[in-house]
């Protein structure tokens, strides 16, 4: 028994990116004169760009006093912010482990997928040297609801052609774990804090074919008993 495919988000997964988010985010907060630190910058994970936008104006109190087109802005120049900052990525960056699993996974004829809500997952992966290593990545910006709504994972197994309750999921995000939940996914967690996955981990280096495989039996094995 194995399972049909398994679909990774990005940063924090694939590759760490949150302190060079963090940074541009912290930048345009203080242009409209909101501090920010790297505790509240927990919240903004796996969170889409105008979820988080949302969020910091919420945090300093000024949730109202943008327009659309100024708050559009803003995230604009955070993205320019972040991409400018991209142009350092090289494939070392890929954290630990990532790259043995896509050939194992590859390897055993599983199918591989992206399901990040960020705009940049495309560009990331190029320099990554990774986007050949992808069967399906979901198009974010195609997105109607962010984490944890379930969509980008139904629209990532939509993708690849199978069927969410024939996948694994893995996340370092707690509103990602709870968007693979929500489609009846087989979730992977990637952290210390996060809580409803089938199985936690404390880094990318512990996360391996031999371990998910092994996972995907045990649950089977204990969907089978309930049924």
């Amino acid at each position: 028994m194995q399972p049909d495919a398994v679909i990774f988000d990005l940063d924090g997964v694939i590759t760490d990116t949150a302190h060079l988010h963090f940074v541009a985010w912290r930048q345009v907060a203080a242009d409209v004169g909101i501090s920010i630190d790297e505790t509240f910058n927990q919240q903004l994970k796996g969170i889409s760009r105008m979820g988080s936008l949302e969020r910091i104006l919420a945090y300093g109190g000024k949730a109202q006093a943008f327009s659309a087109a100024e708050k559009a802005a803003l995230a604009a120049r955070k993205n320019a912010l972040y991409v400018d900052a991209l142009r350092a990525l090289t494939p070392q960056a890929v954290l630990p482990g990532i790259n043995a699993l896509l050939t194992a996974l590859r390897g055993a004829g599983i199918g591989i997928g992206l399901a990040s809500v960020s705009l940049n997952a495309p560009a990331i992966l190029q320099a990554l040297e990774l986007a050949d290593a992808f069967d399906f990545c979901a198009d974010a910006a195609r997105l109607t609801h962010s984490k944890p709504d379930p969509e980008i994972f139904i629209a990532a197994c939509a993708g690849l052609g199978v069927a969410p309750a024939r996948c694994i999921g893995v996340e370092d995000a707690q509103a990602g774990i709870d968007a693979i939940n929500a489609c009846g996914m087989v979730a992977v967690g990637i952290g210390a804090s996060l809580t409803g996955a089938q199985l936690r981990l404390d880094e990318t280096a512990q996360l391996t074919w031999p371990r998910l495989h092994a996972l995907w039996n045990q649950q089977r094995r204990a969907t089978a008993r309930c049924q």
